[in-house]
């Protein structure tokens, strides 16, 4: 019964852990700018940014540092024809936690 209790609570606090990953991720996404051409699940000026993780999605931490430098370099032609700034105001640490949130926002493949 103990061990029952024990495997419950640590999948509710991994459980919270993502949920607070979601929320951070959101948080700072809205703190560096990013909502005013991203949402996270319908088009603005940008991809949605759900759309962008499932393209992405699966590839290992070498997508993480592409996306962050995407992020802090800017781009063109990937998703149309309007260009993304450079972002060079987010560090590259932010950049780094912005790419992952955003590839953990790819729905759980089947």
């Amino acid at each position: 019964m103990h061990l029952i209790r024990s495997l419950w609570v640590a999948a509710a606090l991994l459980g919270a852990g993502a949920a607070q990953a979601q929320t951070t991720g959101l948080d700072l996404a809205k703190s560096k700018a990013c909502m005013a051409c991203h949402q996270v699940d319908a088009k603005r000026v940008g991809p949605p940014l759900a759309s962008v993780a499932e393209r992405y999605a699966g590839q290992g931490d070498a997508m993480v540092d592409y996306l962050a430098g995407k992020i802090r370099g800017g781009g063109r032609g990937a998703w149309g024809a309007v260009p993304m700034p450079a972002q060079t105001h987010v560090s590259p640490e932010d950049a780094r936690l912005l790419a992952e949130w955003i590839l953990s926002l790819a729905p759980p493949k089947q």
